[in-house]
């Protein structure tokens, strides 16, 4: 398989672990969201692939929906 990034056959799978945290300052208290999967990493130029499976995907929708829902609940009470 080659790399959709630089086109070289340097791909090789690893497993992963991966903590996702949510980009805001006021999220900081938030626990970031684990990830164990297969990666796909390029040995040549580094560019990595992953899924995000759907258990942890709802995750990062709940958490995100919940932090504009305090953004915009903030803007409208001021």
């Amino acid at each position: 398989m080659a790399c959709r990034r630089c086109a070289s056959n340097g791909l090789r799978e690893f497993e992963g672990e991966i903590g996702i945290h949510f980009p805001e300052f006021r999220d900081l208290d938030k626990p970031p969201v684990l990830v164990f999967q297969r990666l796909a990493v390029c040995l040549h130029c580094g560019f990595t692939e992953f899924t995000v499976p759907l258990s942890e995907l709802q995750s990062l929708t709940q958490g995100v929906s919940a932090a504009r829902y305090e953004t915009t609940n903030r803007t409208s009470s001021q």
